[in-house]
């Protein structure tokens, strides 16, 4: 924790890109997402990405290794779906736990391989953490508003199992991300609560939310400014956006973050908005040049991509980065739970 903020005192961090447009490189069928223990399984298990870290633990290494060599200071785990909620859809609910603990265990050895030859700058290892495919605070059901589909303690309980598999992988942080519903994203900060108190343990942690249109708002509803004070009854790391939005549309928000956290701010884009086909065609130097003016502002402390970016979008991005100081300091005494 303390090395983090000593670095992100220094410069600005530079988080890793997308996991999903890497992965369809590879251009994998059902079988790579099979073992011997599930080649008999019912279900299909082509586009659950995540068990690939069981699957195809080389695939997910290369792409860290890929992240790490263009500059990324922090690697993000194949995680964002490995609770027994999103896995449900595939029936591998009794795998959440195992995926969690080998996507860590991938990414801490190649952050570890890195370190050891570049000791100077250091690579980290953040827990994602998703929203689920389950929203707490709307209903499904168009003719029944009071319906949910998942309770609070459902969510918990599922976030408990996925931060314990990925604090004993080896995560140095965690990355609450993507939230779209910030009761979801609550739920997952009082499971992260639990169990660092229950192991005596301090862990940083990271949230980033998603504006969902140009509405300004998330998917439940909240402005940038009610999103922020709806998580900041927690010690965090730092605040941020990320999805949906390119740089250029995520912009706005990331000003009023930096105007009003008392956190490091954080940052990762899409490579701008998805064309007809839902592909991403902004380049690495597009991205690049459009980040670049959070920099110019001072908005971020740490900064990377989302859907559509790849290595060369981070080579970019780290490297215009490196010519700017980082956001204004967050207050020393708030950061760690």
């Amino acid at each position: 924790m303390n090395k983090l903020q000593e670095i992100a005192q220094e410069r600005i961090l530079i988080l890793d890109g997308a996991m999903g447009t890497m992965i369809q490189r590879y251009k994998l069928e059902e079988e790579d997402f099979r073992n011997e223990a599930l080649k008999d399984h019912p279900s299909s298990l082509k586009g659950n990405n995540d068990l690939l870290s069981i699957t195809r633990p080389d695939v997910i290494k290369e792409i860290h290794a890929a992240y790490f060599a263009a500059g990324a200071d922090i690697a993000e785990t194949n995680t964002f779906s490995s609770t027994t909620i999103a896995q449900a859809d595939y029936q591998l609910e009794h795998l959440a736990y195992e995926l969690n603990y080998q996507s860590a265990k991938i990414a801490r050895a190649v952050a570890d391989e890195f370190t050891a030859k570049e000791p100077h700058k250091p690579r980290f290892v953040a827990g994602s953490i998703g929203p689920t495919n389950r929203t707490a605070s709307l209903s499904p059901d168009v003719n029944d508003p009071g319906f949910r589909a998942v309770t609070f303690e459902g969510l918990k309980e599922a976030y408990i199992e996925q931060v314990k598999g990925l604090l004993d992988g080896g995560a140095d942080t965690l990355l609450v991300e993507t939230v779209f519903d910030t009761l979801n994203a609550k739920a997952a900060l009082m499971a992260i609560d639990e169990v660092v108190r229950e192991r005596g343990i301090q862990v940083p942690i990271m949230v980033s939310g998603t504006i969902t249109d140009a509405s300004g708002r998330t998917l439940s509803g909240q402005t940038t400014e009610a999103f922020l004070i709806s998580v900041s009854h927690m010690p965090l790391l730092s605040i941020g956006l990320n999805c949906a939005l390119g740089a250029k549309q995520l912009r706005p928000y990331l000003q009023t973050l930096a105007e009003k956290s008392d956190f490091l701010v954080s940052a990762h884009p899409n490579a701008g908005l998805p064309n007809e086909f839902g592909e991403y065609d902004e380049t690495a130097e597009e991205m690049a040049s459009q980040v670049e003016e959070y920099l110019q502002e001072g908005l971020v402390n740490i900064l990377g991509g989302c859907c559509g970016t790849t290595p060369d979008h981070i080579r970019a991005i780290a490297a215009v980065a490196g010519r700017y100081e980082p956001r204004g300091q967050m207050s020393s005494d708030v950061s760690v739970q």
